[in-house]
């Protein structure tokens, strides 16, 4: 990633009396990025009173993106994944509760009971619960072993079978698919992605930037097939070595050692949904991050907001915002005034190449090109009329920092003035 990530530094504890806010007990379930920045902006803000951050994961709060990429590859250790230093951690003072999960909320006692058999009694309850990896529901899929990657340990199991010699099918041509092909290509296996859309990330993004990451991939030496569904699994016929088979809907199989699942994400929302929250694909919020119920809140990858830069409600599952949103859910605890409604930004690193994108490009919208991607570095720019409205770019880090200035301004622009790089962004 470009972009560098704030540091987290040891938030001061006010002394007693130095903080206005009544003492209370704000309980946060789900200790991954949004619940670890949502702990600390507590502290940062001067809240004194009880944090309790119950996570289901044995790690302290950890950003999830380095997992199909450094972690995986074994360029870097899982601890490096931590939002702060160890010491930085034990000095927000949290009741910290690793590998507890939250069994029910009792919202009229205002309290949670956890898998421990304890009770823990809230003030204000914020709901990170993030998701888990989707499974396929095909014959065979209990039958094999099917990685996926959402956690630490998922990244240290599959990391094994990427190595040369090795071969590899990765079911699901999105974002996580994709970062886990490049990875495992790099380390050297034989990938082959199979995707039963028409092209790879088609819910995200337009048919150019699809055709751009189909390209990018193929020339790696990737075998990408599209429009292939999926109708089971199995282990090979003859049995040797543990191989694997995965059984495409046209009859034909892929013989591989190692499956990967990257079909997508299921928002953990039952406890919500059983606490009578409103739900429809994720907890429902609005932009002070407040649910249904006036004393609990949610962020990250589990909360649907609207977002008038789409013009509709959706969940985020990006780093920026599972930080972003458990800073404002944080705040929003506290009785601060927030108005969380942030511009999209969504970004990938495969084989050395940095994506990203600002906003939500739609096909309604006129392309502008800057840049060639044969160079390796360009941005396409997506306008309604003369304003931009989105951009998605590769290695053009510079570049999309302005673009995301015009897209929040809504300036209106020269589209050809736009496409010259004889034309410094900052002149727009």
């Amino acid at each position: 990633m470009t972009a560098e990530r704030p540091e987290v530094e040891a938030a001061a504890l006010p002394h007693e009396g130095a903080n206005a806010h009544p003492a209370s007990t704000i309980v946060i379930v789900g200790a991954g990025q949004a619940g670890g920045w949502a702990a600390q902006t507590l502290r940062s803000e001067g809240f004194a009173g009880r944090v309790v951050l119950i996570g289901d994961e044995a790690h302290p709060p950890h950003e999830r993106p380095p997992l199909s990429k450094a972690v995986l590859s074994g360029t870097a250790a899982p601890e490096t994944t931590r939002l702060m230093k160890p010491e930085a951690f034990d000095a927000l003072a949290v009741q910290w509760h690793p590998g507890v999960q939250v069994r029910r909320i009792e919202r009229a006692a205002k309290q949670v009971l956890l898998s421990d058999g304890t009770v823990q009694p809230y003030d204000k309850l914020i709901l990170c619960t993030g998701g888990r990896a989707r499974r396929l529901a095909v014959p065979g899929a209990d039958q094999v072993p099917l990685h996926t990657l959402r956690t630490i340990e998922d990244a240290q199991a599959l990391a094994p079978a990427l190595r040369p010699g090795r071969s590899v099918v990765v079911v699901g041509g999105g974002w996580i698919g994709l970062e886990v092909a490049a990875t495992a290509r790099q380390q050297g296996a034989e990938v082959v992605v199979v995707e039963t859309q028409s092209r790879l990330c088609e819910r995200t993004v337009p048919a150019e930037v699809s055709a751009y990451l189909l390209a990018l991939h193929r020339a790696q030496g990737v075998r990408v097939l599209l429009g292939a569904g999926v109708r089971g699994f199995a282990r090979a016929a003859d049995g040797a070595d543990g191989r694997l088979e995965v059984l495409l809907a046209d009859g034909s199989a892929l013989a591989c050692d190692t499956i990967v699942l990257g079909v997508g994400l299921v928002p953990n929302d039952e406890l919500a949904r059983e606490a009578g929250l409103a739900c429809e694909g994720g907890v429902l919020v609005d932009a002070q991050c407040r649910t249904s119920d006036p004393h609990i809140l949610a962020a990250g990858d589990v909360a649907v907001a609207p977002n008038p830069w789409a013009g509709r409600s959706l969940r985020l599952e990006s780093w920026q915002n599972a930080q972003e949103q458990g800073m404002a859910a944080a705040r929003s605890a506290l009785g601060q005034a927030v108005d969380y409604q942030p511009l999209p930004w969504f970004w990938s690193d495969q084989y050395g190449m940095n994506l990203q994108i600002y906003g939500m490009p739609t096909p309604s919208h006129r392309v502008v090109q800057r840049g060639d991607p044969a160079s390796g570095s360009f941005v396409l720019f997506y306008l309604a009329g003369d304003v931009v409205q989105a951009a998605v770019g590769a290695n053009a880090a510079r570049d999309l920092r302005f673009a995301r200035r015009l897209i929040e301004q809504r300036k209106p622009v020269d589209a050809e003035r736009l496409a010259d790089l004889n034309t410094p962004m900052a002149k727009l």
